[in-house]
């Protein structure tokens, strides 16, 4: 059994060897179509990676507040009464933090650079998954004063200390000389701050109301909920809280705006999952033209080789046989187009990925699917022509022309 599937497997090769250029056309379909399935899905996994480590630098299981623009004026700020209102009256709620901005020049030691100071305190550092890498964080009484020190971002490092060193070093921020007592970790993404999370300078909150903003009035909070509890639940709670703080009358809409980040997270990998799925559906069809070509070069072969075909069966070659072989034609021609496929996606893939900047995610199971999946149309697209020349009579086959 095992010769008779070697000899006819080294025939196969033999044949498609005897017409390489015909076989590579053949199989064009089925290695534009694998690649594109591999490349599509690979890309996709890596923008939903890359856009799930930037909502995680939102933080996870949080609820960022924002006032917004009415047709009754301005945005109103919040207060620091709202924030502790909202942390003793609704359950579940872990941490609430403040936050307030401001642009700034930041100095030191003749280097200037344009950046951000944010005010923060311990919880805003916890509920946004700041870390510090190098020195520490806020101590609570340099929170509870607003005392003058200050947490860099990488950024500012590496515009500003070009010597390497930062810690205990004296910088000034607009109007504001700071100690600075640690380095914070690079961000993806991040609430408030300027466009940069990386170009930030980080106080404590009281300081930068005073120095900055002139007032106890925050920007925006966030609020770190525990797992355990539903987040509609605390975001309808949320709701009520604030709009019977604010004396919003029934009728009037909201004067805030609450970003969840769990559910920007769920949106994001239905939206990507279902790009991928359409996108890779598409290149699918590459397979199924793929396919066609493969069965229609396999009856053109069959019609060019019927006098051979007449002679096997002529000297005792079982019908089985001649189908075996076709079959493994076909086989070998789309394995062929699979790994070659297969290749020419881990190139595009990496290439891509480098290109529009999202981290290249070797996923091992679709490329082993795609190369199985294409032995598999080998074997549907392979059959009916390796079952035609099985049913030739002899006679007929030897007399053909």
């Amino acid at each position: 059994m095992f010769g008779m599937i070697g000899a006819t497997m080294l025939l196969a090769l033999r044949e498609i060897r005897r017409h390489l250029l015909r076989s590579f056309l053949t199989t064009l379909g089925i290695i534009i179509g694998v690649a594109a399935v591999i490349t599509m899905v690979t890309l996709g996994r890596g923008l939903t990676a890359s856009v799930q480590e930037d909502i995680a630098g939102l933080g996870s299981n949080v609820f960022i507040v924002f006032p917004t623009e009415t047709d009754r004026g301005a945005p109103r700020p919040f207060d620091e009464d709202d924030i502790r209102a909202v942390e003793l009256q609704i359950p579940g709620v872990v941490a609430v933090a403040g936050s307030v901005d401001a642009t700034a020049v930041a100095v030191h030691n003749g280097q200037d650079w344009d950046t951000s100071v944010q005010g923060a305190d311990s919880a805003f550092f916890a509920a946004q998954s700041i870390e510090v890498v190098e020195g520490r964080g806020f101590s609570a009484a340099e929170e509870a004063i607003g005392r003058d020190v200050c947490i860099v971002g990488p950024k500012v490092v590496d515009e500003i200390f070009p010597a390497g060193e930062v810690l205990g070093e004296e910088m000034r921020v607009g109007p504001v000389s700071c100690t600075v007592i640690g380095v914070i970790d690079e961000r993806a993404n991040a609430v408030g701050g300027g466009d940069d999370p990386d170009n930030v300078v980080l106080m404590p909150l009281k300081i930068v109301q005073r120095r900055f903003t002139g007032g106890t009035n925050v920007f925006f909070f966030v609020i770190k909920y525990d797992d355990d509890y539903a987040p509609l639940s605390i975001q309808s709670q949320l709701v009520d809280l604030l709009r019977e703080r604010r004396v919003l009358q029934d009728g009037q809409d909201n004067d805030f705006n609450i970003v969840d980040t769990g559910e920007i997270n769920d949106t994001v990998n239905q939206v990507t999952g279902v790009m991928t799925l359409v996108v890779t559906a598409i290149a699918g069809i590459s397979l199924l033209v793929g396919g066609i070509g493969i069965m229609n070069i396999m009856l053109v072969s069959v019609t060019e080789r019927t006098r051979e075909i007449g002679i096997r069966l002529a000297i005792g070659a079982l019908a089985r046989e001649v189908r075996l072989q076709f079959l493994t034609e076909a086989v070998v021609l789309c394995c062929f187009g699979g790994l070659v496929g297969i290749v020419l996606a881990l190139g595009l893939s990496t290439l891509l990925a480098g290109a529009i900047d999202i981290p290249y995610l070797f996923d091992p199971a679709v490329n082993i699917l795609s190369f199985v999946f294409s032995a598999v149309m080998g074997i549907i697209f392979g059959y009916y022509p390796a079952h035609r020349a099985s049913q030739l009579d002899p006679i007929d086959a030897l007399r053909h022309e």
